[in-house]
């Protein structure tokens, strides 16, 4: 395993680390969750992402209790969190100071830790001003009840308006963000946020690097198997956006790609995702040990990934976000 730092900070991340989402709480309970968190560190993985969402907060339950159970070292491994959705009443929601500092305590609660190494901001809320936001995560790094802080899904804009607030306070601003990145969704992370990672040093944990398992190549065979996401009846309406035609068209396109490299498809997703140098995490997910065996081969196809390997995947995928011209 590679380790990157997360960004312009010192903490070293895993390039592939796991999270609980899908997963934990909903097909896995502690026993199996223990197993698949071991066979992540054994890896070499020392990244684990959670949220006060998944699964109503019982993901952290089960992510922290297998931990504990487990004996791993708390400064061995980086633990994440992410604060938004936290309850049906109106301050359980947000960005509010109110609702960071509560669901921040909540979360460690469920994680029965002392602090999280890195607590996002689990999406932009524009009913909360920026300042507020960025004082109580200030807040909540002062209590020492995590060291970083970062967001998720937030655009461009959004993070400078951030940062913006945090040099005016002369503050601690984000230094991470959490996007979807694979093979069909690269604006963001290839175009809107390149001025970001020169003028903020902004790191990437990525998600979806299989497009919630389009990229494995499972689905071309046209039956939805019964044991994955697209089966649950939660992500019914993700597939049938998903799977369609002219995308799992592209995907059997790569196999021969995958084929001459020696590698799995979904091995050649989440290298191809890795190799881009302002990733500093690819965030994978898994139910059984075997998937994250053959994941974690991703780390050695990374070198395989040649300019002309490249080239060869954008003919069959033919995605790449068009860069705005002051970018060229």
């Amino acid at each position: 395993m590679q380790y990157k730092n997360l960004g312009k900070s010192g903490l070293k991340v895993s390039t592939l680390s796991f999270g609980a989402w899908v997963t934990f709480g909903n097909q896995l309970d502690v026993k199996e969750a223990k197993s698949i968190l071991q066979c992540c560190r054994d890896h070499g993985v020392n990244f684990f992402d959670n949220a006060e969402v998944y699964a109503n907060g019982r993901a952290e339950e089960i992510m922290g209790q297998a931990i504990r159970e487990l004996g791993w070292r708390r400064s061995d491994i980086v633990v994440s969190t992410k604060i938004f959705w936290g309850g049906p009443g109106p301050n359980d929601k947000g960005l509010s100071r109110k609702h960071i500092v509560e669901g921040t305590k909540a979360s460690l609660k469920r994680l029965d830790m002392d602090y999280v190494d890195v607590l996002y901001c689990h999406r932009p809320d524009a009913s909360t001003p920026i300042e507020e936001t960025v004082r109580a995560m200030n807040y909540v790094i002062d209590k020492g009840w995590a060291f970083y802080w970062g967001t998720s899904e937030w655009s461009a804009q959004q993070i400078t308006e951030a940062w913006g607030a945090a040099d005016r306070l002369d503050l601690v601003g984000p230094i991470v963000e959490q996007p979807e990145y694979n093979m069909f969704a690269r604006h963001k992370v290839e175009s809107e946020f390149l001025p970001l990672y020169t003028n903020h040093g902004i790191g990437l944990t990525t998600w979806s690097p299989l497009a919630s398992g389009v990229l494995t190549g499972k689905y071309n065979k046209g039956a939805i198997p019964s044991d994955s996401r697209f089966a649950l009846e939660n992500y019914k309406n993700l597939a049938n956006r998903s799977l369609v035609d002219d995308v799992l068209r592209k995907v059997s396109g790569l196999k021969p790609i995958a084929d001459e490299l020696g590698v799995t498809l979904a091995q050649l997703a989440i290298a191809w995702c890795a190799s881009n140098p302002n990733v500093s995490s690819v965030i994978t997910g898994a139910t059984r040990e075997s998937q994250i065996q053959e994941n974690m081969k991703a780390v050695e196809v990374i070198p395989l990934l040649t300019p002309s390997v490249l080239d060869k995947i954008e003919q069959v995928i033919q995605s790449k976000p068009k860069r705005p011209e002051s970018y060229r």
